[in-house]
Order: structure tokens, then sequence, then C-alpha cells
């Protein structure tokens, strides 16, 4: 057993009993089955459809058609031998136009997912919005229409209702963040938008939905489960004299956007101030932070990768580093100014670099802020390129990034951080948003012109974790 290593390579780290070993998924990304069983239309089914927008060409059409392969990815889960799972539901599979008419075969289906979970003894974890808006309601203005936050605690209340005397934790948003400024401000995500008032009036109707969702929930279901919300807060790192100046900036707009009005009832100062050429924020309403700023129970932080940012000089070669798609808008609106420098690798098939000290820095940091607060990893992983070698995906490279993650996480624990549990990143290989099947980040391999599922070495070794709560040698 080795401990305190400068790499985060240790092994023999032991988890205490209660934490929860799972995987996550999301609809749209896994399901297919896009047009079925009364499902409508939702923004990443038109987003895909569009010529250019995804890297490879690829759709959610078919995907690893989990819809009909319920059972069998069930059966894979409980082999693994997770002890949660967290999966999203598509809001068009329920609510077809968004509002009004309910889609009973919709229901359904994640009654089965929901009983097939618990019969196999994996606690559910349902994310209500992960990104699949129903395209009528994007027609009427999407996330930019405040209207939308309606409709979203309209779904919640129905799903709420369904599903409300079995799931244990409910998770209103994933990455919200995404949402608003891949959706709206930089285009890169659907429904492929570029104006930063709209990202920022999106954000705010997100935070609105979020506090509506959680209303609603309260309001219908029958145990006593936990609610929550999934962020995916910038772990950032300050270059030169400029640097604290960016980071103040961008932690403003990725995080703060968010943790403000959820967690402490208002909207930062400063990101109203930076904004003030963009917006002037007349979309929040009186009684608005009220309904946002609600207690949970657990907080989702989704981690990947760090930033390193600072101020242009107005002279070099401007540098965008950030880690997304490049694309037509802005993510960042009001931060015009700020470079995300390309950091020191190594990375992974995303570009993205790996830094597991930023993970345990930015786990302390939002424990430092939150100090009564749990906090679960909702999602962490990393894509690389995998190879089949005589049926079997060696990927030695994917195992060392959890290994280094999950050493991450217990000393962010051992430093007095209130961890629940970890979710890896993905349960299998999926429909990876604007890179379509450019990037596989699962700890299962799925063969798209098959659909076979392969578990990786990197889910063997994952599996052994869960079995025994010690990261393995």
């Amino acid at each position: 057993m080795s401990s305190g290593n400068a790499d985060y390579r240790d092994s023999g780290l032991v988890f205490p009993e209660d934490f929860v070993f799972g995987a996550a998924t999301a609809s749209y990304q896994i399901e297919g089955a896009w047009n079925e069983d009364g499902r409508g239309v939702s923004i990443w089914d038109t987003f895909s459809h569009t010529p250019g927008r995804i890297s490879d060409g690829a759709n959610g059409d078919v995907t690893d058609d989990h819809y009909h392969r319920l059972e069998e990815d069930l059966d894979l889960m409980k082999r693994l031998g997770l002890q949660a799972y967290r999966f999203s539901i598509s809001w068009p599979r329920i609510v077809p136009t968004g509002s009004g008419e309910v889609n009973q075969a919709g229901i359904d289906f994640y009654s089965r997912l929901v009983d097939g979970l618990i019969t196999r003894g994996i606690t559910p974890i349902a994310t209500l919005y992960h990104w699949d808006l129903p395209q009528p309601l994007e027609d009427k203005g999407g996330w930019v229409n405040r209207e939308t936050a309606y409709r979203f605690e309209e779904y919640t209340r129905v799903i709420g209702a369904a599903l409300g005397d079995r799931v244990q934790i409910w998770t209103t948003l994933n990455e919200p963040w995404c949402s608003a400024y891949l959706g709206y401000g930089s285009g890169a995500h659907a429904p492929g938008r570029t104006d930063g008032a709209d990202a920022l009036a999106a954000v705010h109707h997100l935070n609105l939905a979020h506090g509506l969702g959680l209303s609603a929930l309260r309001a219908v279901v029958s145990n006593d489960p936990q609610y929550s919300v999934t962020l995916n807060l910038h772990a950032l790192r300050g270059v030169g004299e400029t640097g604290a100046e960016a980071v103040r900036q961008i932690d403003a707009l990725g995080n703060r956007a968010f943790t403000g009005p959820m967690l402490h009832g208002a909207y930062p100062q400063d990101l109203l101030d930076d904004t003030a050429s963009i917006t002037d924020w007349g979309f929040v309403q009186e009684g608005d932070l009220e309904i946002i700023h609600q207690p949970i129970d657990v907080l989702g932080i989704n981690y990947y990768s760090t930033n390193a940012v600072r101020i242009w000089d107005g002279v070099s070669e401007r540098v965008s580093a950030d880690g997304h798609k490049p694309s037509a808008g802005s993510a960042w609106p009001g931060a015009d100014r700020v470079e995300f420098v390309q950091q020191d690798g190594p990375y992974t098939e995303m570009g993205w670099n790996i830094a597991p000290d930023g993970f345990e820095q930015l786990l302390r940091d939002v424990h430092a802020e939150f100090p009564d607060l749990p906090l679960m990893i909702t999602e962490n992983g990393a894509a690389f390129a995998d190879v089949v070698t005589d049926g079997a995906v060696h990927d030695p490279e994917r195992t060392d990034y959890l290994r280094r993650h999950l050493t991450a996480v217990h000393r962010a624990m051992e430093g007095g951080v209130d961890l629940r549990g970890y979710m890896v990143w993905s349960l299998m290989d999926n429909f990876e948003w604007a890179y379509g099947f450019s990037k596989r980040f699962g700890v299962v391999r799925v063969d798209y012109d098959t659909l076979v599922r392969t578990v990786k070495d990197s889910g063997l070794w994952y599996s052994e974790l869960v079995r025994t709560h010690v990261i393995p040698e």
C-alpha cells in the first residue's frame, strides 16, 4: 500500500462501507428509439440531424439501443456489482410536445427501469433534465422563454408522481452551464444558438426550473428521497499577473451563476456587473430567488479537467483552449477578454488535461464554501482510443485515470470533505454529443455495428473496487 504519492497513484485506500459506487448515463446518449412508442422530438434530435453539427455526422437515433436492451443492460450493471445507477429521463418521452398530453409508454419504460434496478439491489438516481428539451418548447423560445421553466415543473410533477415511491435520489438538472452557455451562447450544443443575452436568460430560467422542480417533487413523492442538482463546477487556475481577475470572471459565469441563487439565494454582484452591457437581468422577477433557493440534500459534482485562464493582452494571438468544440459564438458572455491557456499534458482523447490534484482542490473548495452540504461525484471519467484485442479491451490509460481520480476523492474525504458516492462516466460508450461516436467514455465497450457490450479492463478494475471498497493494486 502506498499513500500520499504526488502522482495520485495510491492503492489499498479503503472507502467507508456506506460510500456508494455506481455509474452514470444520459437518455439521449444511450436510449435510441428516438421516434418510437410516442416519444416526441428533442432539440438534440433536431441538432444531430442538421448537417455539420456533429463531428462524425452521427445522431442518437439508435446509439446503444438501451430502450430495447433494458434487461440486458440491467443484468450488466448487476454483473459489475454497481450499487447505484444514475440515469436521466427523456422529457419528450414523457410529455412529447413539452406540455399537455402525457405518454404512458414513456412512464412505463422508466418504471420498468427503476423496478429492474431495485430488483437487482441497485439504487436508482434519476436526473430530470440532461439536455433533451422537447423541440416544440424550443420553437417557443426554449430556455430563453420563462414559460419553459413552468413546463418543466409540470413534467416533473408527472414523472415524480409516477416514480416517487421508488427513486432514492432526484436530480433536477445536469450541468445547466452546458444547457445555457453551449446551447444558447456558443452554439456548440443544441439548440445551437449564439447570443450572449439569450445564454444569460437561459441561466436564470434553468435556475428557476430547478426551484420549481424541487417544489413539484416535494408535493408528489410518497417515499423519503434525497433532492439534488448536478453542476460541472469549473476548476480554475490563474496564469500570470492577470490570472486572478480571469479566474474571478469565469468563476462568476461558470460556477457562481448557479451556486449563488441555488445555495446562497442571490446572484453575485460581480456577475451582474460583468454582464451589464449584455443584459439588465430584467428576466429575474420578484420571488424568483426564493423559489430557486431551496434546501437540497446533496450536491452533484461532475469533474473531468481543469481550466487555466488569463486576461488577453490584446496584442498576441488570441488563445482559446476551454476544452469545448469550437463554435460560432462564445460560451463566456461578459468575459470576452479571458483566454483559456493550453495546459501541460497528459491529455484524454477529448484534449482535456488529466489533473487529479485539481479534482481534490475543487472538492475541498466546495466543502469550504458549503461545509454542511454533502457532495456526490455524479460524473468522472475519460475518453481514450480503445483497441479491441481478441475480444477484450485493454485500456490501461482509463484505469489509471480512474485510480488517480478516486485517490483524489479519498484524499478529499480524509481532509474532511463530506462525500457520499462516486458515479463513473460512463457505464458504456455512447453518443458523445457534438463529437458523435468519435469519443468513447465507457467502462463497457459498445460495438456500434452489432451493439454487443464488452466490459473493458477498466470496468473489471472498477467492479473490483465496488466489491471491496478498496482501490485495487
